[in-house]
């Protein structure tokens, strides 16, 4: 809703810029879409190795309450 109006208010202030940016956004979406998926697949794997690094610790501290 903030990007629509966003845009409205520069529809009123500069209807070519607004034209412009209206054709331009969809395709520096699909240009930037490479890097979104890159950046869920290091998430994935540094969550990976988080929880293979933390699991030692885990475990003795769930023995060590029983």
């Amino acid at each position: 809703m903030a990007k629509f109006l966003l845009w409205c208010i520069l529809l009123v202030l500069c209807w070519p810029l607004a034209f412009l940016a209206l054709i331009l956004y969809p395709l520096i979406w699909l240009l930037l879409l490479p890097f979104r998926i890159i950046g869920v697949a290091v998430d994935g794997v540094l969550k990976l190795v988080w929880g293979i690094v933390t699991l030692p610790g885990r475990l003795l501290m769930s023995v060590g309450r029983t």
